[in-house]
Formats: C-alpha cells, sequence, structure tokens
C-alpha cells in the first residue's frame, strides 16, 4: 500500500468541513496515512488557537477532536536528534521538522495545505502531494 504523510492543516482541513476537504478524501482512499507521533499536541495546540481567536467554542473543539481521532492515521516516532537538524537548517517549528523527518525517514511524499511547510520540505527534497 503506498503511504504519504500527512499533517495537521490537511486532517483539520478534513475535521472541520472545510473546502478541500472532499479532495483530501479522494486523494488519500486506500492510502496508508503516516503522520509524526506529535500530531494529537499539535491537534490540540490548533485547536487552542482557535479559542484564543474565537472561532471556535470548547464543545466544538471537542467534537472536532473527535473527528480527528477517528481519521485513521498511523503514529510513527521520528529521529528527534534529525529533527532539531532539519528545524535549524530550514528555520522551522518543531511540529514542522517532524513532519520534514517523517517524510524523509518513510520516503514518502507530503500532504500539507501549508504553503510554508511546502516550500521548506523543498529545500530537503521531498516529494508534495499536490491538491488539485
Amino acid at each position: 500500500m503506498r503511504s504519504i504523510v500527512v499533517d495537521t492543516s490537511v486532517v483539520l482541513a478534513v475535521a472541520l468541513g472545510e473546502p478541500e476537504k472532499l479532495k483530501l478524501v479522494r486523494m488519500t482512499k486506500g492510502v496508508a496515512l503516516l503522520t509524526p507521533a506529535s500530531m494529537k499536541w499539535e491537534i490540540g495546540n490548533a485547536l487552542s488557537v482557535m479559542f484564543k481567536k474565537k472561532r471556535i467554542t470548547l464543545n466544538e473543539a471537542k467534537k472536532v477532536w473527535g473527528i480527528c481521532m477517528d481519521i485513521p492515521l498511523q503514529y510513527v516516532d521520528v529521529d528527534p536528534v534529525r529533527s532539531l537538524e532539519i528545524a535549524f537548517e530550514g528555520d522551522l517549528y518543531a511540529y514542522d521538522a517532524y513532519m520534514i523527518a517523517c517524510c524523509l525517514e518513510r520516503k514518502a511524499p507530503l500532504l500539507t495545505l501549508d504553503q510554508v511547510l511546502s516550500k521548506k520540505a523543498g529545500l530537503f527534497n521531498v516529494s508534495m502531494e499536490v491538491v488539485i
């Protein structure tokens, strides 16, 4: 089975019913969805940002969390030292470095809606899945 690495932007777009949802679901059907083990904490962080910006309520966040946890993700560990090197070399936050490390370690392309992460991943020759 083919594998791709999905980031938080993809998982949240699906869980929140964003306009890209149907395309993302079609693109990932029958594919193993890999993501760093840190994904759960990153989703929690993103939801807390939405609280601060008054975009969602606590009850809505709980529903979104449940939807995210129902997505069949395979959580994988990544090399933390290599992730630090990637963060340093690419001037990235740790969460983004974990995504790139996951792609490199698993030799899998990245699916993201995050333009900055997409550009930075290119610096490390990570192949990309393009949302059309």
